[in-house]
């Protein structure tokens, strides 16, 4: 599945007074995060993304990712579980004159599929092994 969120961002915003935009997700692991920047974005639109008080996007707590006419994409393997899958967008904008949309997309998936076998199922296959019984 993926999410695709549009966020409005007004001119003249600021780090301190952020739009937050809640991202109601199903259970599963997040696997991928697109954010897209606009054009003519001058890398004044900036956006983190959260899990509760854990900053997801970028790793770096102290920073935000801002970019012009691109795509931000990340590989993940995020784990996501029921009642705890509610992800938070903090974005601004500041640039003085223009208003700009950015899009957030989030796949997630349920774990069998990103991961059908267990650690030990692949040991056992890579050495030609067979899973004991009851394991």
């Amino acid at each position: 599945m993926f999410y695709s969120y549009n966020i409005n961002l007004t001119a003249l915003g600021s780090e301190n007074n952020p739009v937050e935009t809640e991202l109601k997700l199903a259970a599963g692991v997040i696997h991928q995060i697109d954010i897209l920047f606009p054009v003519n974005a001058n890398r004044e639109c900036y956006v983190k993304i959260l899990h509760g008080a854990y900053q997801l996007v970028p790793s770096n707590r102290s920073e935000a990712i801002r970019a012009n006419n691109t795509v931000i994409s990340t590989r993940e393997f995020y784990d996501l579980i029921p009642g705890g899958n509610i992800l938070v967008v903090k974005a601004w904008n500041t640039h003085a004159l223009d208003d700009f949309m950015i899009s957030v997309n989030i796949g997630v998936l349920p774990r069998r599929i990103l991961q059908p076998f267990s650690f030990k199922e692949l040991l056992a296959a890579a050495l030609g092994m067979e899973e004991p019984a009851g394991d």
